[in-house]
């Protein structure tokens, strides 16, 4: 084993894993520990590694031979079932980070405090355990400046002066949690989010800015995100609807009660809640609903350069992104006559100058609201599209089917539990 012989986990957290060839495995996600007797420290179990595919697996302490700042080595060959955690296991990451504790020590006296971080130390028996807690005075939201920036004295102390590390009860925060998610991608972010306990999601969730909460809430499962959001206060569940895509968020309200969805759309804006309310109108698997209601839409007039500049936005989606659609105004939906559409690839062949209105494709005629699944995917199959207007019996844009939702809509209901799987088939 490496001579590094005590390790802070959080900065564990995303470094490579590799095998004795110099390959990449993963990446460290957590470390698990077993709390057991009260006379012996927590013992470190082994780690969760995300390998490729953004699967969760479990690597033995026994099979890691190195452990220093910039790496992990390990030895042998990962088993690559996905990591479920017993009911004997603690993750340090997710479950002891930011928790409440008190400590009586020798040096600093009595306090309460909160977790930034665990040490751990390879014994003499090469096995490896918590031995130190790094923790900051005062509780997390005393602890938390005007400008949100942790204040407060920081200490490392011994295991043994620390009560209260491993109670199910024990209050606990997430900002300390947060930032060792700083660099996940939504998608990822859900997924660690779905590992977590019910308590401990709902706590991670309520920590969250709305607009990353409405991107996790958009990857994740049925099940979890009518958890979260039910438990969130109602003036912040309407905050962060209004902050997701139209259609991801009317699903949400769609697996609501009628009481509770309701609720929510009269807290929510006027401007935000009008077209939730009329995709709520559409069946399931039609046109209607699984469009979103806020397609990239520019007058005729509109120059390439400046559709160019509009697709560029960051919060556009690809398949969002992929065309610009062209009507009269007005350019909301439900807009004026349509009129057609411009692919991006034809925007970056013509001149900055020239209007959108000159360079329509009129081939590509809107589907109504009501055409079913099959009629959407076939459309979309025979011109190569990744996203196709919707329209009204007017003649007026109403939205527009991505992709991406017709694929949540093939899929199985579970795909987003059994992402991994279907990655590795």
């Amino acid at each position: 084993m490496t001579s590094t012989t005590r390790v802070f986990v959080a900065r564990l957290a995303g470094l490579s894993v590799f095998d004795p060839l110099g390959d990449e495995v993963g990446r460290v996600r957590d470390v698990v520990v077993s709390f057991g007797s009260v006379r012996r420290p927590p013992r470190v179990i082994g780690l969760v590694v995300e390998v490729p595919g953004r699967r969760r697996v479990f690597v033995p302490m026994t099979r890691v031979t190195s452990v220093d700042a910039g790496q992990v080595i390990t030895t042998g060959l990962v088993n690559m079932r996905r990591f479920e955690q017993r009911s004997t296991e603690t993750l340090v990451l997710a479950e002891l980070l930011d928790r409440q504790i008190h400590v009586s020590s020798p040096d600093d006296g009595e306090f309460d405090a909160t977790v930034e971080d665990i040490a751990i130390e390879q014994q003499r028996s090469r096995d490896w355990a918590i031995v130190k807690v790094f923790c900051r005075k005062g509780s997390p939201q005393r602890g938390l400046s005007r400008f949100g920036r942790r204040r407060g004295e920081t200490v490392l102390v011994d295991l043994h002066e620390v009560s209260g590390l491993h109670e199910p009860d024990a209050g606990q925060g997430a900002a300390r949690l947060l930032e060792t998610f700083e660099e996940l991608k939504p998608a990822d972010l859900a997924d660690a989010l779905h590992d977590l306990s019910p308590r401990r999601r709902s706590e991670v969730a309520a920590a969250l800015p709305d607009d990353k909460l409405a991107d996790v809430l958009e990857e994740l499962p049925e099940d979890d995100r009518v958890e979260i959001l039910t438990h969130l206060a109602t003036d912040r569940a309407a905050d962060v609807l209004e902050a997701m895509q139209p259609d991801d968020a009317a699903d949400l309200l769609s697996e609501l009660p009628a009481e509770t969805a309701e609720q929510l759309l009269q807290l929510m804006e006027p401007d935000d809640a009008e077209p939730l309310r009329r995709l709520l109108t559409y069946d399931e698997d039609t046109a209607g609903g699984m469009m979103t209601t806020e397609p990239v839409i520019l007058s005729p007039e509109a120059t390439v350069a400046e559709a160019l500049a509009v697709v560029r936005r960051v919060e556009l989606s690809p398949a969002l992104a992929a065309a610009v659609f062209v009507c009269r105004s007005p350019l909301e939906t439900p807009t004026g006559k349509w009129l057609g559409l411009v692919h991006i690839q034809r925007l970056l062949r013509e001149p900055p100058q020239a209007a959108v209105g000159s360079i329509l494709d009129k081939d590509i005629e809107p589907l109504m609201a009501n055409a079913p699944l099959g009629v959407v995917t076939r459309m979309m199959a025979n011109y190569n599209l990744v996203a196709v207007p919707v329209a009204d019996e007017e003649g007026r844009l109403i939205g527009a089917v991505t992709v991406d939702d017709v694929l949540d809509h093939i899929l199985p209901e579970d795909w987003r539990e059994e992402r991994d799987e279907v990655t590795h088939g």
